[in-house]
């Protein structure tokens, strides 16, 4: 069966209708582009999309990369289509004229990106996050630095990678152990391993460039003491032209559940005296430069997540309607012929869920794409400061609601196929699999949830949490405009008043209980905001919609009609679960913080 990978007027809805992107041209950074050079970058990337990556996408899963003699030995045709994706310069989508790149917007880059997420899933975060490399590099490196190891990787001559995670310190970075010491060149060399790098070994590039966080010697201990180092698979000549090879070993690969288009590799740094690493910025200062890129990347696994749900839902949905099963309840005649089983209420039902989760979540990382844009390119400082401070906020929800709803829209396109959905024949369960790792990895869902509830809403006397309830209360204000939507605006004021509520409740108990008791709870608080922040985004994507409906042609009608649809479902099944959270929260609920070891 032949399903669509996207819905292309979906796209083309959140991109010129929900965020107005059209608008973006009129900013000196895109004066050269219009919505005819986006949809040509998009329509670029979809092609390649189908040619290469969707033809080999089932192979790269069952064949997965290899470890064989110290390297890494993977399917040939990776290959071609990471070089079809980097030759039309999909590394630098959003980079500047003159290092080579497109100088894109970063929705529509996303936009772009994710017809390659779809159809070679987990296999484009090479691209991904070689493109975050380069761009932590052009922010905190030196002009040197940037030459020698950004302009390699924005061309797709050099890949890049992370790597952060110790067998003994994952989340937990104050407890790092890699060790650099200057060579007395200026350089520094660098001790130990590294688990869990994605990317971290194969053959696609000419040459790999590791960000590691390492700790020098005498540095402070905890988060404080940790810096920042560029160190390359392969060094680097004066010319540009590529030296030894660096004292970096490839130790193992890791055999994932899903993500088997992306090696996972642990690294030894130094077994023969030490790797070769150059200092990025000051010392102790690497993990403010990391997060850099952490921002970046988790904004990626977002929309990775959100991109792998909308797959599933396409691929779901297309075949629930050429799948004959079964007859009505209201039919009494066995004889007549079994219907498509999107007639049937439970599959529609599940299919719904579906769009509400897989379109929601994309509209969300869409929209923080928008925001990490205006930061840098609004007209004027007041504008750019404002969507810092709201970005800044919203991360943990854009990391997480679609990396744990993604996952859940791919296991109801699992079931809505039913047995057949189970097989390797088609691609939900793979998805599934794929996806599973997104709450996971860039900081977990627990992670997230302290980030939020500790740190994010009383940060800066609540300014990101102000901000945040001030641009819903402007949607709300105008879904009151539109009569169709006004009592949705209202059930989303009145889920914001409860959010309030717990809010100050949990700030509260904060300054006279046990910290550890409050903080027992925060994702159901993450929960609980990112579902209001859902609804927001529904309650967005709904007055556009609405504005659109009366004047629209048949087609259209139904498109937006859907959209409006996936909004009721969104406000009647799954915007009241905030009152069950808010309960929790507000109680103190205890029993898994009062919980023994002993007793499991």
């Amino acid at each position: 069966m032949t399903a669509p990978l996207l819905n292309e007027r979906d796209i083309a809805f959140m991109l010129y209708e929900f965020l107005n992107c059209e608008s973006l041209c009129e900013r000196e950074r895109y004066a050269d582009h219009n919505r005819e050079s986006f949809d040509a970058a998009i329509a670029t990337a979809r092609s390649i999309a189908e040619r290469y990556f969707l033809p080999i996408r089932g192979k790269v899963d069952r064949n997965e990369p290899r470890f064989e003699d110290g390297r890494v030995v993977m399917l040939p045709e990776v290959q071609q289509a990471v070089q079809a994706a980097t030759d039309a310069g999909f590394v630098s989508a959003t980079a500047d004229y003159d290092v080579g790149g497109m100088q894109l917007p970063l929705a529509v880059a996303a936009a772009a990106n994710a017809w390659l997420s779809a159809a070679g899933s987990t296999t484009i975060g090479y691209l991904s996050l070689s493109s975050a490399n380069a761009s932590l590099i052009e922010a905190h490196g030196s002009t040197e630095q940037i030459a020698k190891w950004a302009a390699p990787l924005r061309s797709g001559r050099f890949a890049g990678t992370m790597a952060m995670t110790e067998p003994g310190a994952g989340s937990g970075l104050a407890d790092l152990i890699t060790r650099a010491e200057p060579a007395g060149d200026g350089s520094y060399r660098i001790t130990g391993n590294k688990i869990f790098i994605s990317g971290g070994d194969h053959e696609l590039n000419d040459n790999i460039v590791h960000l590691v966080l390492a700790r020098v010697k005498g540095a402070p201990k905890g988060v404080k003491g940790i810096s920042l180092f560029i160190v390359p698979k392969y060094l680097v000549n004066e010319d540009g032209s590529l030296g030894e090879r660096n004292d970096v070993a490839l130790a193992g690969l890791f055999h994932k559940m899903g993500g088997r288009g992306h090696t996972s590799t642990s690294l030894n740094f130094g077994e023969q005296g030490g790797a070769v690493g150059y200092l990025i910025g000051e010392e102790n200062r690497g993990l403010s430069y990391m997060f850099h890129m952490m921002n970046e990347a988790r904004i990626m696994v977002a929309s990775g997540a959100a991109t792998l749900a909308l797959a599933g839902f396409q691929y779901s949905l297309n075949y629930a309607r050429e799948r004959a099963q079964g007859r009505l309840p209201s039919c009494k005649d066995p004889h007549s012929p079994p219907v498509s089983i999107v007639e049937h209420a439970d599959v529609r039902r599940m299919l719904l869920t579906q769009k509400a989760y897989a379109e929601g979540a994309f509209a969300l990382c869409l929209y923080g794409a928008q925001l990490a844009d205006d930061q840098h390119t609004a007209a004027d400082a007041e504008t750019r400061d404002a969507a810092r401070l709201l970005l800044d906020f919203l991360t943990p929800i854009i990391k997480t609601w679609p990396s744990e709803q993604g996952p859940k829209a791919n296991s109801l396109a699992i079931q809505v196929l039913g047995g057949a959905g189970y097989t390797n024949e088609h691609p939900v369960e793979m998805f599934y699999r794929d996806n599973r790792l997104n709450p996971i990895h860039e900081g977990t869902t627990g992670i997230q949830s302290l980030d939020l509830l500790a740190r994010k809403v009383p940060m800066h006397g609540m300014a990101g949490y102000q901000a945040c309830l001030k641009a819903i209360r402007e949607t709300i204000a105008e879904a009151q405009t539109l009569p169709p939507l006004a009592a949705f605006g209202g059930e989303l004021e009145a889920a914001l008043r409860c959010l309030e509520e717990t809010t100050q409740s949990l700030l509260t108990a904060m300054g006279s209980e046990s910290i550890d008791r409050v903080l027992a709870n925060s994702v159901s608080y993450l929960d609980m905001f990112g579902q209001v922040v859902m609804a927001w985004i529904w309650l967005k994507q709904g007055c556009a919609a609405q504005q659109r409906l009366a004047t629209a042609q048949s087609n259209d009608a139904d498109f937006y009609r859907g959209k409006l649809q996936a909004l009721r479902y969104f406000f009647a099944a799954e915007l009241p679960k905030i009152r069950h959270w808010s309960n929790l929260l507000k109680n103190l609920e205890s029993s898994a913080f009062e919980m023994q070891d002993a007793w499991f």
